[in-house]
């Protein structure tokens, strides 16, 4: 198991790797008429932001020797991957469809997973200066005006002075449901969802959001529910699960109720729904 030492010289990595994505993302984010934007073999989109912000983490988490599984590194095979004790799983940028449109709702994501379960993860949102950072049985925390840095180096003892403990108190402070949905990626099932809690709960309220900040908004306790019920990858959900989990909420697989898997021969991930500690009984 990774002991509280090694915890420690990993945090500093961790943090500065998604700091300096961020700052590769902005840097494109800001000349909109140059994304070299094209499709992956799934139909999904890519930009040159994505290519660099994963060539960043990768030049910044080479280093500690720990094999990376990236949505923008090599295909890599079951068999090659299967027996990994330890690795980074990273999306170098959650939420490219946001990103192209334009509305800042773009995360980088990396988790730090040992025999496939999150023990360490980040989420940063780069234009607004917000990373939330937990490890297992250590607390959600979030982290205010970290700025993107191509040079970022944060030591252990920088991150954790003035971060806040998740959830927010103040964000309980709302007296409806309210239940985030994907602000590009939605169904029927995911309408027919909404449609039964909103039978128990007529003053539901909808929040649409793009990419993994969705996982933070309900660690922070500003959102109560998440329903999600289409395609997502295990890079999509690791970081924010653990961020949501340490900030005392949840996430269970649709429908049979059970856990997230991680370093499946699938990477992709069931339909799931998420609750956070304030979340009334539905």
């Amino acid at each position: 198991m990774i002991n509280d030492k090694v915890r420690m010289y990993l945090l500093p990595p961790l943090f500065n790797a998604a700091v300096r994505a961020g700052a590769a993302i902005m840097g494109v984010y800001k000349n909109r008429d140059d994304y070299d934007i094209s499709l992956k073999t799934d139909h999904t989109p890519i930009t040159i932001a994505d290519r660099l912000a994963h060539k960043t983490i990768r030049e910044y988490l080479g280093p500690t020797r720990i094999p990376i599984l990236s949505e923008e590194g090599r295909e890599m095979r079951y068999d090659e991957r299967r027996n990994w004790e330890l690795y980074w799983l990273v999306d170098p940028l959650d939420g490219t469809v946001e990103f192209i449109k334009g509305n800042n709702e773009f995360t980088v994501n990396i988790a730090l997973m040992e025999n496939n379960v999150c023990m360490g993860a980040v989420v940063y949102v780069p234009y607004f200066g917000k990373m939330y950072v937990a490890g297992r049985d250590s607390g959600s925390y979030l982290k205010e005006g970290v700025f993107p840095s191509a040079d970022a180096s944060y030591t252990y003892d920088e991150i954790v002075t003035g971060w806040t403990p998740l959830p927010l108190p103040s964000a309980a402070c709302h007296d409806h449901l309210r239940v985030a949905v994907s602000r590009s990626h939605q169904t029927p099932e995911t309408h027919e969802h909404i449609a039964r809690l909103r039978a128990a709960h007529p003053d539901l309220e909808v929040i649409e959001q793009g990419s993994s900040y969705k996982f933070c908004m309900l660690a922070e306790g500003r959102v109560d529910y998440y329903v999600r019920t289409t395609h997502t990858f295990e890079w999509d959900t690791a970081a924010g699960e653990l961020i949501l989990r340490e900030a005392g909420g949840e996430t269970r697989s649709l429908p049979d109720g059970g856990e997230l898997k991680y370093n499946e021969e699938d990477l992709h991930n069931p339909w799931f729904v998420c609750r956070s500690k304030f979340c009334p009984a539905l």
